[in-house]
């Protein structure tokens, strides 16, 4: 089982970056693949990308794609969501999720650990 803690969140203007961390607890957070999703007011939960265990390999929805990156520093239990270019409709809460496996995905249900989430607000 993990804990899961996202910072980071804040206001960006459009065209500006901001990164998100998730700093994973508990036993062996290494080998949880780890998901990032957001949902703004209205909308449904939506992923944005996701960063597997062990090779590290990602895998980026195509609203974020060439945006947005995701990456893990197991040394120091944290992943991070470089958001770059950041545009009017990326506002949202983000939040990011953990499970045990080696891959990961997109897919929400497909998670067993959540975090609490961080705002994210995109204004000039």
């Amino acid at each position: 089982q993990v804990q899961l803690v996202e910072s980071g969140g804040g206001l960006v203007q459009p065209g500006g970056s901001l990164r998100l961390s998730c700093s994973v607890s508990g036993r062996t957070p290494g080998d949880y693949a780890i998901g990032w999703f957001r949902q703004a007011p209205g909308q449904e939960r939506e992923g944005v990308g996701c960063i597997s265990s062990g090779d590290s390999s990602t895998l980026m929805t195509d609203s974020v794609k060439g945006r947005f990156t995701i990456s893990r520093d197991d040394a120091k239990n944290t992943v991070y969501l470089q958001m770059n270019n950041v545009k009017p409709e990326d506002p949202a809460i983000y939040s990011c999720a953990a499970v045990y496996e080696y891959g990961c995905s997109v897919v929400d249900y497909k998670y067993h650990y959540w975090g609490q989430g961080t705002q994210v607000t995109v204004s000039s």
